[in-house]
């Protein structure tokens, strides 16, 4: 018995050893063990973060997917509106041929446009109108149609050479109204406005167009938008000068068949023109007197959204008439010169354009707020549009012509009718589809005048206007 009591307390003892030797096994296991559990949360942690930013980062991609798509869906849908309203301007309708290898294709439109006007304006009413009328009082209001325009556009036959044909026929109803009763307001009378053949070289890019059109001052890119002033420009006389004259031009392609801006300088001799004295519908005016035409040019770039262009006039008038018979008011000889920068621009949805001149002896051209004489002047004019939708677009805007006072005081009754500034605003909304364009439109316009060289008469005038277009 003594020696099995012996035994179990060496075991005992033996046992209590191996736990006392073997704890800090144990406990070193069991730290490591926490420590590969905490790495591996951690490791799980960052994975959980990067899945978490790579979702985000899918669904930010994918949302910006959808706005490019509808960005490029609007786009389209504004291109595809703005392709059918170019088409329906231009629609190559109604062709015909006058003689073999000739097409001819009838084209224009119809404008409509009800308007209201606290002042009477000079010039014309309604789609006329262009400065109020000094000391006018008492509203009117009417329709007036005589925008209206037809054109017939030729082209194909051949010349000699490289060289091919082509011209236009052009007219609206601005010829003034079928007599003075009470019915002739409604029988406006056609007039003439362009009448020209062209000669077109495809290879060297030359074009020479002969008969009446507008000249080179004009700016016929760039236009101000609107549907009741369009035979009558916004700022016409005011910020737009202009007119159309019988002549040549010629137009070459500076660098034809080239990459990038488009370059083209246009030379131009037109008829002589003036406000007499003499016979102002028989070239006997001092405008006619020797062989003098007016002398202009134009420089003009085009690039993918902008067009610029730099032009200038010159002629010379004697006062004297045809044949020296005439008396000649204030000097004998004019010098009429002047020159304009201008252009337009179209980022995006946005549309601006503008053009700023200067220049003496410029009446014969709708200078001087349409005055004649040695009148020193500068103008100009700038207009913002906006395309909210396909369909919808908003435009702004103002035009300023200062005469010099004292030429215009100088001139009176000799030509100068008073007029010493004139400044134009307007605001437009319009609604294109297809072939039909409707629009709303706020003229506000206000001219400094005299009639004695002493006071000064200040008038200003309003015109609310809703027209309507139909292109064909």
């Amino acid at each position: 018995m003594q020696q099995t009591g012996t035994i179990v307390r060496r075991a005992a003892l033996a046992l209590a050893v191996a736990a006392a030797l073997g704890a800090p096994m144990i406990a070193g296991a069991a730290t490591q063990t926490e420590t590969q559990l905490q790495a591996r949360i951690a490791q799980l942690e960052k994975e959980l973060a990067e899945l978490k930013a790579m979702v985000q980062q899918q669904a930010q991609s994918q949302a910006d997917l959808q706005a490019r798509q509808q960005a490029q869906a609007e786009a389209q849908q504004r291109a595809q509106a703005e392709a059918q309203a170019a088409a329906a301007k231009q629609l190559p309708t109604a062709t015909f041929s006058t003689a073999p290898g000739i097409s001819v294709a009838f084209h224009g439109f119809v404008d409509a446009t009800a308007f209201s006007q606290d002042k009477t304006f000079i010039f014309g009413n309604g789609q006329n109108a262009e400065f109020p009328s000094p000391g006018a009082d008492g509203s009117l209001s009417g329709i007036d149609i005589r925008n209206t325009r037809f054109w017939f556009d030729f082209k194909g036959a051949e010349f000699t050479g490289n060289w091919t044909g082509g011209g236009r026929i052009e007219a609206d109803f601005f010829g003034g109204f079928n007599g003075t009763g009470a019915y002739s307001r409604q029988q406006p009378t056609p007039r003439l406005r362009q009448a020209y053949m062209d000669l077109v070289n495809a290879q060297s890019g030359s074009t020479v167009r002969i008969g009446q059109q507008w000249d080179l001052m004009f700016p016929l890119d760039n236009v101000p938008a609107s549907l009741t002033h369009v035979a009558f420009p916004l700022g016409y006389g005011t910020g737009i000068i202009g007119w159309r004259f019988p002549g040549a031009v010629w137009m070459q392609d500076l660098n034809h068949g080239s990459a990038g801006t488009k370059w083209r300088l246009d030379l131009g001799a037109f008829d002589g023109n003036w406000s007499g004295p003499g016979d102002n519908t028989n070239f006997l005016t001092g405008g006619n007197v020797d062989f003098k035409p007016q002398l202009e040019a134009r420089l003009r770039a085009q690039g993918a959204n902008w067009i610029a262009y730099l032009a200038g006039h010159y002629s010379q008038i004697d006062l004297r008439g045809v044949g020296g018979t005439a008396s000649a008011p204030v000097k004998r000889n004019i010098d009429s010169v002047g020159y304009e920068i201008g252009g337009v621009w179209k980022p995006g949805d946005w549309v601006f354009r503008g053009l700023l001149f200067g220049g003496k002896g410029i009446g014969q051209i709708f200078g001087a707020l349409a005055q004649f004489g040695d009148i020193q002047e500068t103008g100009g004019f700038v207009q913002a549009g906006y395309n909210f939708t396909p369909h919808w677009s908003a435009y702004a805007f103002y035009a300023m012509d200062k005469p010099d006072r004292n030429d215009v005081i100088a001139w009176l009754g000799n030509g100068s009718s008073g007029r010493l500034k004139n400044r134009q605003a307007a605001l437009s909304l319009q609604y294109a589809a297809g072939a039909y364009e409707l629009g709303v439109e706020w003229v506000y316009d206000k001219l400094d005048s005299t009639r004695d060289g002493v006071t000064t008469t200040k008038t200003d005038g309003n015109q609310f206007s809703l027209s309507a277009m139909y292109h064909f």
